[in-house]
């Protein structure tokens, strides 16, 4: 097969092995030694192997398994067994340790032992801080005290008569007559609001009170009955993805900043607004009525949508759709290093995105060009894999995962990629991680998009979403982006299906020239990484 991915037109997956030997020809002129250091007993550490008299030769150098990724635009996984044969023996170590509570503070106190260390002492010593390190501890603190004193470093707070309670932030007029809030230091109070260990008042206060963050209008609500769950839908007008998206945030009386905080009904709460907001955005480009009632859709007058929507569709010939694809992601976590460098998002709370994409895009010469949307790029794939192996390639990439074998090729140890499965969706390990830890979810039977998704599988969809995180956040992972690859709504294929990638960010393993080149290097193997999350999914069942 001339199409690059390693799902096989016989549902194996293909891994390719290298098994490194080789000779270099020893070109250096000359010889630099120097003395290194010692060993405690006095004995002398030099350079001179780095110098050596001879040409070189290498016999054995570490096995790297190369995996085309199951779909070829996203590059080929490199894992080197010397680094995952280590995982392999000790499945227990595929983990972040929780770093150690932080307080320079606290240090502080113990420092000075008798010394006066009040409320003044506290404020002059973060008042002498660079910064740099005012940003780390922003970032690493875990001490509410501090967190409430760094807080006030960065924005003018109103409190209540007694001035304990934050009640507001201050505003001030900019040159244009606009309001905005009084922020002294804006990085460091986007880092503070962003920190779990910063009190809940001032959490609300600050960044969650609906209005807090600008003019954004909410347009939409989901309210449990138990009252325990409450989401809003926010509406970014001037947002960087074009005709604007949607916001599904927490809202500030129903506080979750940690995976492990959420529950299914949240999940469900956030995914309802997501499938209501597109539902009637189809509804009413297809002329379709629907209930005028300002109030959120129950699952049955979603599920009513659906089927109307599918009805109109298929008429032949079919309506045209100026959007007709959809757009969800989510970034979960936040991160900023003491350097500048966003390490990932920029929103408190858990919140998740959704857009319409148009089918075309006006040029500056008058012409429709076809939008992008990443969904495409699956549909292209699966279209020449179908020509190249002559087989489906869901179909054959679901058998794969079932018959998969150790990467490694040894009988020995966990072989299973699968995670969770139930009759509707399958969450798993893919063979190819372009990002360590990655894991993907997807239909097990034909829905290619949430259109085609009835409530079993949107059920079903939302609670492995859920899973996903969660085990990812149990490993240690504190920042993962989370994007759907749909199909088009007007698309006539059985074959593509909706497909979830979640993918962490972890600390040492940042985007570099290999994976600027789509070259992903990992150092696990996929079934060892599978193994940890079921033992993770155990632990907090």
């Amino acid at each position: 097969m001339g199409l690059r991915s390693c799902v096989g037109k016989n549902s194996q997956f293909i891994v390719g092995v290298h098994k490194p030997a080789f000779k270099v020809k020893n070109m250096r002129e000359h010889a630099y030694f120097e003395t290194l250091g010692q060993l405690e007993d006095g004995t002398r550490i030099d350079n001179c192997v780095n110098f050596p008299e001879e040409d070189l030769y290498e016999p054995h150098a570490d096995i790297i398994y190369e995996i085309a990724n199951p779909f070829a635009f996203r590059g080929t996984t490199y894992i080197n067994s010397a680094w995952a044969d280590i995982k392999a023996a000790h499945p227990e170590a595929i983990r972040i340790l929780e770093p150690e509570p932080c307080s320079l503070i606290k240090n502080f106190e113990q420092f000075c032992k008798n010394k006066n260390t009040g409320t003044k002492e506290k404020k002059d010593l973060l008042d002498i801080l660079p910064h740099p390190l005012l940003i780390a501890l922003a970032q690493s603190s875990s001490d509410p005290e501090e967190l409430i004193l760094l807080a006030k470093k960065s924005c003018k707070i109103l409190f209540d008569s007694k001035g304990r309670t934050p009640a507001g932030i201050g505003y001030k007029k900019t040159k244009n007559n606009s309001l905005t809030p009084d922020i002294y230091d804006h990085e460091l109070f986007e880092v503070l609001v962003n920190n779990i260990y910063l009190p809940d008042d001032y959490k609300n206060t600050l960044v969650l009170k609906p209005g807090v963050q600008g003019n954004n209008e909410i347009t939409g609500e989901y309210l449990s009955q138990n009252g325990n769950t409450h989401v809003f839908e926010y509406l970014r007008r001037n947002s960087y993805i074009p005709w604007g998206h949607f916001a599904s945030n927490m809202a500030n009386d129903t506080i979750r900043y940690k995976a492990c905080d959420l529950c299914l009904e949240d999940m469900t709460g956030i995914r309802h607004l997501y499938y209501q907001r597109v539902f009637i955005r189809l509804a009413q480009s297809l002329d379709i009525r629907f209930s005028e009632k300002r109030k959120c859709l129950t699952q049955n007058e979603l599920e009513d949508l659906r089927n109307k929507i599918q009805t109109k569709l298929k008429q032949s010939p079919g309506p045209l759709l100026d959007f007709d694809s959809s757009l969800w992601g989510w970034n979960f976590g936040f991160g900023y290093a003491q350097s500048g460098h966003r390490l990932h998002a920029s929103h408190q709370m858990i919140h998740q995105q959704n857009a319409m994409v148009p089918k075309y895009v006006q040029t500056n010469s008058d012409q429709k060009i076809p939008s992008f949307a990443s969904g495409d790029l699956i549909h292209d794939f699966i279209e020449q894999y179908r020509k190249d192996s002559g087989n489906p390639f869901f179909e054959t990439y679901l058998s794969a995962i079932k018959n998969n074998t150790r990467t490694d090729g040894k009988a020995m140890g966990e072989s299973s990629l699968i995670l969770m499965e139930d009759d509707h969706t399958i969450l798993f390990v893919p063979k190819a991680q372009i990002s360590e830890w990655e894991l993907q979810l997807m239909p097990k039977t034909t829905c290619g998009n949430i259109l085609e998704a009835n409530t079993q599988m949107r059920s079903s969809l939302d609670k492995a979403i859920l899973t996903a995180v969660k085990v990812i956040e149990s490993l240690g992972a504190k920042m993962v982006t989370t994007i759907e690859f749909s199909k088009r709504f007007d698309s006539k294929s059985s074959d593509q299906r909706l497909l979830y990638s979640f993918l962490p960010k972890l600390p040492h393993a940042p985007d570099t020239f290999s994976e600027a080149q789509l070259r992903w290097i990992s150092g696990c193997y996929p079934e060892d990484f599978a193994h940890a999350c079921r033992m993770a999914i155990k632990n907090f069942k």
